[in-house]
């Protein structure tokens, strides 16, 4: 479905990404992790089209989307769920949800759905979203992804400074688009266990470049944990 094809990228004259080399498949949740600084950011910015590669390409769906613009890859079924989640706190969850959307009202069917993966939203939608806690607003903007019904949907950094209970209700919704098989999923993650439980094919950066790869049988705790730590 995404193949990413020995992409450079550079913010100023200092590289970030080196000839990196990325497969997501149909169906498929691929992770990929390292420390902070390395590229990941980089490398999901880079595929929604908001950093461009000097060299090397980027494939969907058989497309060369290399030169596409964000809103361009989006309607082609990219949808993204940026670091920090980037909610429009003074709009409400219903408003935020109609923006995910793109059109003038989500179908009653997209929302149905997207409510049914976050029970508490649909109490929440009169709400702003400035209003709703560290872990509700990431459950929105992943809602807020979903409402248009994306073929791949990128993640950054999911879980991070939510509280156990939401990471663990994420997962499960992570775990339940799986089984649906009809979208596939590429998020950075640091939460080892989370990812391992999650993950169909993992890759592990360091410096721009991938430094281990291999599918969920081949992740080891402890030899991925040797890259992440400072």
């Amino acid at each position: 479905m995404l193949a990413v094809n020995a992409i450079d990228v550079f913010y100023g004259e200092s590289r970030i990404l080196s000839r990196l080399n990325l497969a997501v498949a149909e169906g498929q949740v691929v992770c990929v992790m390292g420390r902070n600084g390395v590229g990941k950011t980089t490398l999901l910015k880079t595929i929604m089209g908001l950093l461009p590669p000097r060299r090397g390409a980027i494939v969907f769906e058989g497309r060369d989307i290399t030169r596409l613009t964000p809103y361009e890859r989006a309607r082609l079924g990219i949808g993204y769920v940026p670091q920090g989640r980037e909610i429009f706190p003074t709009l409400s969850v219903r408003e935020n949800l109609v923006l995910g959307a793109r059109r003038k009202q989500p179908t009653p069917e997209s929302l149905d759905y997207v409510l049914s993966l976050f029970p508490a939203l649909p109490q929440m939608l009169g709400k702003r979203g400035g209003d709703l806690s560290g872990g509700q607003q990431q459950q929105l903007a992943i809602a807020r992804a979903l409402i248009s019904d994306p073929k791949l949907l990128l993640l950054d950094e999911p879980t991070e400074g939510i509280q156990p209970s939401i990471v663990q209700e994420i997962a499960a919704v992570l775990q339940r688009i799986k089984q649906e098989g009809r979208r596939s999923i590429l998020l950075v993650e640091q939460y080892l266990e989370f990812a391992r439980s999650i993950c169909d094919r993992f890759y592990v950066m360091e410096k721009g470049v991938v430094a281990l790869e291999g599918d969920r049988a081949a992740f080891r705790m402890d030899e991925v944990s040797a890259y992440l730590s400072v």
